[in-house]
């Protein structure tokens, strides 16, 4: 029986015959459909007769296509069924016309299949093949291919591990768009093996079932890699995994993995559906045990921007749709919003566990948006609730269209009691090994230690059990960071400081004045006489002396009037003496400062202490509190390096200054 790897060479070595039509990251366009072509019609094989005696006596009835694919399916013995009288051994017997006949065998398929080979738009890709008459040899390389489910042969489980290992390839030639779809493998076994290392308790229970969620599932990676956990950690227990994704391809090639590896499913339909999570969502309603997902890194929702908005305004205070919603150019906290939104309660009598999320985000939504702000208050939502429970800052370079650093949260309404209050950051950038060729801009990984079938790994730390482990055992130092809730809040407060105006009419701002206000020539005349042309530094003086002298003269301004001639005549001037208004003073907006005051701070005492000996004059306006939060990785695991000593730098200086004066004597001399 050949290995995983073994048998994804010899797929892979076909790929080369597409070079010329193809580049390299195209040949997944044909590949990928290929070989779940192939592996349908090795499974159909053995009850392919059963199926086309089911469909020759039901054509032509009453049984509307739904219920016939059921029939049909039911005689096939597996979720889909082909009712053509085509196989890919009866392809070959007629070259001339095999582009037709594939198409007629595709369309024999059930619609579930049907569906996804229109997402793979491969009928484009057959048509390029025959215009480079490279369609029959495809074809014919892999009919040698034996894909047959049986367990000497290619099992199930083996089978996803060629098609994942396929997936993987393919993604890794097309890394210039891979990150939007495809997550690096030894992220998602971290991701994994975070979200599910203590539920073995949970898992070991009888006849427990779990379900898990990808809304932005891609090509499948993250379900898959939760499978995968399952199988060698509890492989009694099971795991329903579900996802949704807008890209055609991705989707066609995580519908079809789902199918070739016949994942159970539960509750009825398909695992995988196509569509926007957020304007479509395929699972609504529902809510599931476990979530993970790396959604793409600053991409907009203006699209679903009127849907979503319209959400917001509608979600009681308990939905995490009511928190807030982040700036439109950064849809990414939204995808979290949407998971929690799905979480399961927490009633164990109900046999309601609770839920778990991991998610990779970029460095943004960490700390984007101040206080009030939508990612602050998304922060502040979930935080309050004490739903975040760790966060693991990856090292830069790990995916494959960006460079720049990653983190994966850990979101849960089930925390274990020790970590309740608690926030677990955990700082793995330094967690990583080179690797032997880039890919794009991935250019490091994280160490997975074993090596799996055929994989050329044995050398590699386990870098990966190492995080797991810094994450699991909940302790203080150098490289784990254990914070209350609140460390990670602070109040915004508004400093106000007084505004002071110096009070002068000159001949220009007069003539200003009037063009302006003509009808108070008279008014303008007579407070000129009186307070001359000279500076004044006291405008509540010299404004109670303007009032006496229009109440003596009887004239009434009206308000635009009053605000227009402060305007003109006076500037800002700090030896000015504060305005007065009402009971206390005029705030000068130019001057408006505010502090981040730590929520465990008294904020009295920092106003005393950190602003007033800077700015006497300064006083606070509590009624603009307002509560952020933020969470800044450097400033927790900043290490400080001091600065070399002068005699080090100039020891380095001179003897740079004798080696060049020697290569010059030796060149003179």
């Amino acid at each position: 029986m050949a290995t995983d790897s073994e048998l994804t060479n010899l797929i892979w070595q076909i790929a080369d015959l597409l070079r010329g039509p193809y580049r390299p990251p195209q040949y997944e366009r044909v590949m990928l459909p290929l070989v779940v072509l192939r592996r349908f019609d090795c499974v159909l094989a053995d009850t392919k007769p059963k199926v086309l005696a089911e469909f020759e006596r039901r054509k032509g009835g009453k049984l509307k296509d739904d219920a016939l694919d059921q029939m049909l399916n039911k005689a096939s013995g597996h979720r889909f069924h082909n009712r053509s009288q085509l196989d890919f051994q009866k392809l070959m017997g007629d070259p001339d016309n095999i582009h037709s006949h594939l198409t007629s065998y595709i369309n024999g398929f059930s619609a579930n299949v049907r569906r996804i080979f229109d997402y793979f738009e491969f009928g484009n890709e057959i048509e390029k093949m025959r215009e480079a008459n490279i369609l029959y040899l495809i074809i014919k390389k892999f009919c040698e291919v034996d894909l047959r489910p049986d367990e000497n042969v290619v099992p199930n489980d083996k089978m996803g591990m060629v098609f994942e290992n396929l997936i993987r390839r393919f993604n890794e030639l097309a890394n210039e768009t891979a990150g939007d779809h495809f997550t690096p493998r030894e992220v998602i076994t971290l991701m994994v093996d975070l979200l599910l290392l203590n539920a073995n308790d949970l898992l070991s229970k009888p006849g427990i079932a779990m379900r898990m969620l990808d809304p932005a599932c891609g090509t499948g990676g993250m379900l898959a890699g939760a499978q995968r956990y399952m199988r060698d950690h509890h492989a009694d227990a099971k795991l329903y995994v579900y996802g949704q994704d807008y890209n055609k391809r991705a989707f066609a090639t995580a519908a079809s993995d789902m199918l070739m590896k016949e994942v159970d499913h539960n509750g009825g339909g398909e695992n995988v559906q196509f569509g926007d999570s957020f304007l479509d969502d395929k699972f609504e309603g529902q809510n599931f045990d476990y979530f993970i997902a790396n959604p793409p890194f600053g991409v907009d929702w203006k699209k679903q921007q009127k849907e979503i908005v319209r959400r917001h305004e509608k979600a009681p205070k308990t939905d995490p749709w009511s928190a807030g919603l982040p700036r439109v150019n950064d849809g990414s906290l939204l995808f979290l919003q949407h998971m929690i939104s799905k979480f399961e309660d927490v009633d164990p009598k109900a046999q309601k566990y609770g839920s778990r999320a991991a998610i990779v985000f970029s460095g943004s939504p960490l700390f984007t948006g101040g206080a009030g702000g939508g990612e602050s208050e998304i922060r502040r939502w979930i935080i309050e609730r004490d739903m975040l429970e760790a966060i693991v800052a990856l090292p830069e370079q790990m995916f494959y269209n960006t460079g720049i650093g990653t983190y994966i949260w850990l979101v849960t309404n089930r925390k274990a009691k020790e970590r309740k209050g608690k926030i677990q950051l955990v700082d793995a950038r330094e967690t990583w090994i080179p690797m032997r060729r880039s890919q794009g801009d991935k250019r490091r990984k994280i160490g997975e230690g074993k090596a799996l079938d055929g994989d050329d790994r044995a050398d590699e730390p386990d870098q990966i059990a190492d995080i797991v482990r810094l994450y699991g055992r909940f302790k203080a130092n150098e490289k784990s960071k254990l914070f209350d809730n609140k460390d990670f809040g602070y109040t915004r407060i508004t400093v106000e400081r007084p505004l002071k105006l110096r009070y002068q009419m000159t001949v220009e701002d007069k003539a200003r004045f009037l063009d302006a206000a003509p009808r108070l020539l008279d008014d303008i005349q007579a407070i000129d006489k009186a307070l001359g042309r000279e500076p004044h530094l006291d405008w509540n003086a010299v404004w109670a002396s303007i009032e006496k002298l229009l109440k003596k003269s009887g004239s009434r301004w009206k308000t635009t009037e009053e605000k227009l001639f402060r305007t003109v005549f006076t500037v800002k001037d700090p030896k000015g003496a504060p305005l007065k208004k009402g009971t206390g003073l005029e705030a000068d907006a130019d001057l408006r400062d505010f502090e981040n005051v730590p929520l465990k701070a008294d904020i009295d005492a920092h106003f005393k202490h950190e602003v007033l000996p800077h700015v006497p004059d300064a006083w606070m306006d509590r009624a603009k509190d307002k509560v952020g939060y933020e969470i800044n990785f450097n400033r927790h695991f900043y290490k400080f390096t001091p600065p070399r000593r002068l005699a080090e730098i100039d020891a380095d200086l001179k003897k740079a200054e004798d080696e060049i004066l020697r290569l010059l004597r030796d060149v003179t001399e």
